[in-house]
């Protein structure tokens, strides 16, 4: 079991930034991959970015050149950077992680923060 507890959320006008963080409540350096997503209201929830074990990251399309996602392996966090911040943005994001140990595959999520960018 994983426990995430996101931070960082909060309101910020556009063209602002901000930065979330994700802590894991144990190591999370088995941990396959690392995400962040972000629901709307109204809508579905959605990705938003990935990091593998590796360091290897992917993005949305919508966020690709304004958010970077990391991860410090050392203090069991993942990170999303938000910059140049859009009222669109607006939503709650969610960090998951997926760990692979031998055939099973585990998912968890954490409780969300919320983001809110004012135009």
């Amino acid at each position: 079991q994983v426990q995430l507890v996101e931070s960082g959320g909060g309101l910020v006008q556009a063209g602002g930034s901000l930065r979330l963080s994700c802590a894991a409540s144990r190591s999370i350096f088995t941990i396959n991959t690392m995400g962040w997503y972000r629901q709307a209201p109204g809508k579905q929830r959605e990705w938003v970015a990935t990091i593998t074990s590796g360091g290897n990251t992917n993005y949305a399309d919508s966020v690709k050149g304004r958010f970077t996602i990391s991860r410090d392996n050392a203090k069991n966090t993942v990170y999303l950077q938000m910059n140049s911040l859009k009222p669109e943005d607006t939503a709650v994001y969610y960090c998951k992680v997926v760990e692979i140990i031998l055939t099973s595959t585990y998912e968890y999520w954490g409780q969300g923060t919320q983001v809110t960018v004012s135009s």
